[in-house]
């Protein structure tokens, strides 16, 4: 079915009976050319591109739960590009454009939304590093400015710029980037991947890997054995325990990270805002809720809620960045299991059993990663090479000494 004004019109002319479900149902067949474990963005974003770009049609996405119950759903909706080494940045600025492009290549509204994103300066040394983080941004074709003090004040009048501990210098500003419905994007590539032949089986745990003469024949799950001739694996924070299941450790620590939504507000906050002295996010939904995060809790987990000393912390940064916040009412919070690598930054790549791959780590950056993910981890899955944009996502990097450290803080709470 192809969405339009004119088939809403349509039904809302006959009584909206000519809608249908957005995807299949399916029962797992017993063998499939490529498996996809995790039916979150990644996973689902994976399946669309294997089929639409690759042509391959005989896949299947397993999904433990529901779609969109996993990180896909549990996130503060933030896309960007403004990231600075040069394993990161062109890699971020492949998904931007492809978000620029989703509803249309879709046909389906994700509601993405380029308001912009402001990095906030409180020192001179943020002030060089951000300068620099622009400069990188834009040799890889991204867009930044750095904007003073004023021009802050223009655009974000309500901030606190007389905070004595914190004062307001400037800002790195990224207009094209913005917010997107998260759960928007996992109903639009689910629809997209089954409208393309791609078996969308819900309610499908993997409980093992079938591994014989160091090959992955397929998998075991909890509606019977599934044969395929490759295995791809993006189950976010449940990437170690399903990982171990065919006998691998990652480098790969999970954490839950605490959202929070406000009781609907009058538009204030222009775009995305981040806090530059303390680890707090902020953006308005549609809604007009205030949707805000900050750090990982201290502890390993992989339960999807979090801890009051998290939600203190981060309404603590919120007071400092813009102390007005401190009349409104949360609303609701959630958690999401992330997978924190220990250098920041993620993993697409074959692993040493044959037929299996594996993409996770992407500790606070996976939604916005989803369409890039997605299109390099299907061109690796079927070309067995990498995109030249994830080519340096490999799980063998600490042992080559070449890490992707964006921040110096991997997986360790304490540094972040």
């Amino acid at each position: 079915m192809h969405y339009s004004a004119f088939r809403i019109f349509k039904e809302a002319m006959t009584g909206n009976r000519g809608w249908k479900p957005a995807w299949r149902d399916p029962d797992p067949k017993s063998e499939y050319d490529i498996i996809v474990v995790g039916g979150g963005g990644h996973g689902l974003s994976t399946a669309y591109y294997l089929a639409k770009e690759f042509g391959q049609t005989n896949v299947a996405v397993l999904e433990k739960g529901w779609i969109g119950s996993g990180n896909v759903g549990r996130n503060t909706t933030i896309i960007r590009s403004n990231y600075l080494l040069e394993g990161n940045q062109p890699f971020y600025e492949l998904s931007m454009k492809m978000w620029e492009n989703l509803e249309q290549d879709l046909n389906y509204n994700a509601m993405v939304s380029q308001r912009g994103i402001l990095n906030l300066i409180h020192n001179d040394p943020q002030r060089d590093a951000y300068a620099r983080r622009g400069n990188a941004m834009r040799l890889s074709g991204a867009d930044a400015e750095l904007l003073d003090r004023e021009a802050v004040r223009r655009m974000c009048p309500f901030l606190d710029f007389e905070n004595a501990r914190f004062p307001i210098q400037g800002a790195l500003w990224q207009p094209r980037a913005g917010t997107v419905r998260h759960d928007a994007v996992a109903w639009g590539y689910a629809r997209g991947a089954d409208s393309r032949g791609v078996d969308i089986i819900q309610n499908c745990e993997v409980t093992g890997f079938r591994i014989e003469n160091g090959r992955c024949l397929g998998v075991e799950t909890t509606r019977g054995a599934i044969r395929a001739k490759k295995v791809a694996v993006c189950v976010a924070g449940s990437s170690s325990r399903v990982m171990a299941q065919a006998g691998m450790r990652l480098p790969i620590e999970s954490h839950v990270l605490q959202a929070f939504v406000s009781e609907g507000l009058k538009p204030i906050i222009p775009g995305v805002i981040t806090f530059g002295a303390g680890h707090f996010y902020v953006s308005q939904s549609d809604k007009g809720g205030l949707v805000f995060g900050g750090d990982i809790d201290a502890y390993n987990t992989y339960a999807q809620r979090g801890g009051l000393p998290v939600v203190e912390d981060v309404c603590e940064g919120g007071m400092a960045l813009m102390p007005m916040i401190g009349r409104a009412r949360l609303l609701r919070m959630w958690g999401g299991l992330i997978d924190m690598s220990m250098d920041g930054s993620p993993f697409i790549d074959r692993t040493d059993i044959d037929g299996l791959y594996f993409n996770g780590g992407w500790c606070y950056g996976g939604f916005k990663a989803t369409p890039a993910s997605g299109y390099c981890y299907a061109h690796l899955v079927a070309t067995d090479r990498p995109h030249p944009t994830a080519a340096a996502y490999r799980l063998d990097r600490f042992l080559r000494g070449a890490p992707i450290d964006e921040k110096g803080q991997g997986a360790q709470p304490n540094l972040h």
